[in-house]
């Protein structure tokens, strides 16, 4: 809004040049998300305080807990907005691009809202039924993947390590999709279960996938590095750093001990963000190396249910992973950075991907 704004006028105001470096405008968007987010975090967590909308803490979960129960929740508002804000400002609204991945952060987090409502309404842990959930996700997915493929979006994807092995999924992109937006955004509301966790290791991920939604929009660079250039791609960078933006300013309130939960309504509309960037620039399979801490979240829980559905006995203390080692004696704040370094492991490993083809 204010980028097409005021770049019209770079003919009367040659300052106003500066604007059309992506780079520029990334930066302002990490720093209006900041400033939204420091803003109108107070405010919120008034009003949740206010309108008594508080954590419903699960009974099977660590006791340390339970005194986090009614600690304000939907926090994820506060998220959502700090990434709309910034990105209305300072992105090339032209470009297709920037609106799908709103939309679809949107949509995601609005399935987490309509979860974290259900909760606070019957004040128990138990909002939107796993069913209900899954194919609310499902359909979404398969209304994106779907608008993408009959806007003519490229359905090829790129395999880490390889230069010219692209296989074309034509309309099994569809499916494709769906698995990659559902993936998603499950495994970053597994891992949101510790003060600082998952804000702090989605901020990790998305910072890593705006280097490389820059690099992808970027022909000279996308070039060099062999990956598939997108023309458009490079607006995500404003929009990734936006996220990062937002996921410092919700980490000030979040931080331990937290003054406010993100609730599914965060969660799922960060793992909906990160799928999605990850599609645009065509690196799906990358990221399970991006957001290699989801994954072993995701995965502990599957092996615990497994195990204890095929052999009566658990594989961990408590799944997911963070809960094991809670359970084992670490102290809270020592899991969440621990798991950001092993986050910020698995980035570096990504990026390093990216040259070796």
């Amino acid at each position: 809004m204010i980028y097409n704004l005021l770049y019209e006028l770079r003919d009367l105001f040659s300052v106003l040049n500066v604007f059309r470096y992506i780079t520029f405008r990334s930066a302002l968007a990490a720093l209006t998300a900041i400033l939204v987010s420091f803003a109108f975090g107070p405010m919120l967590i008034r009003w949740l305080r206010h309108r008594q909308i508080g954590q419903q803490v699960r009974s099977d979960g660590p006791e340390s807990h339970l005194q986090k129960q009614g600690t304000p929740t939907m926090g994820g508002l506060l998220i959502l907005l700090a990434i709309v804000v910034p990105v209305l400002f300072w992105s090339d609204l032209t470009q297709p691009t920037v609106w799908a991945i709103v939309a679809t952060t949107l949509g995601f987090g609005g399935i987490g809202l309509v979860d974290d409502l259900l909760k606070t309404t019957r004040k128990n842990s138990a909002g939107l039924s796993a069913r209900g959930k899954l194919i609310a996700q499902l359909l979404l997915a398969a209304a994106i993947g779907s608008s993408l493929v009959t806007s003519g979006f490229s359905t090829t994807i790129t395999v880490p390590f390889f230069k010219s092995f692209a296989p074309d999924l034509g309309w099994g992109y569809v499916p494709f999709a769906m698995l990659v937006l559902v993936g998603s955004a499950n495994a970053v509301n597994l891992t949101d279960g510790l003060d600082g966790l998952a804000i702090g290791s989605a901020g990790i991920a998305m910072a890593t996938l705006t280097v490389v939604a820059y690099c992808t929009g970027h022909i000279g660079i996308a070039t060099y590095l062999g990956i598939p250039f997108v023309d458009g791609a490079g607006e995500l960078a404003v929009f990734g750093s936006a996220v990062v933006g937002a996921s410092l300013g919700f980490l000030w309130f979040n931080a331990h001990p937290a003054e406010v939960f993100m609730g599914d309504v965060g969660s799922m509309g960060l793992g909906g963000a990160v799928g999605a960037i990850a599609m645009i620039t065509h690196q799906e399979l990358l990221l399970v190396l991006v957001g290699g801490l989801f994954v072993l979240e995701a995965l502990s829980v599957m092996i615990q249910v497994l195990s204890y559905r095929t052999r009566g006995k658990r594989v961990f203390r408590m799944a997911p992973l963070h809960h094991h080692f809670e359970l084992a004696g670490w102290h809270e704040t020592k899991v969440v950075i621990r798991f950001w370094i092993v986050a910020i492991f698995f980035a570096l490993m990504a990026l390093a991907t990216l040259k070796v083809r």
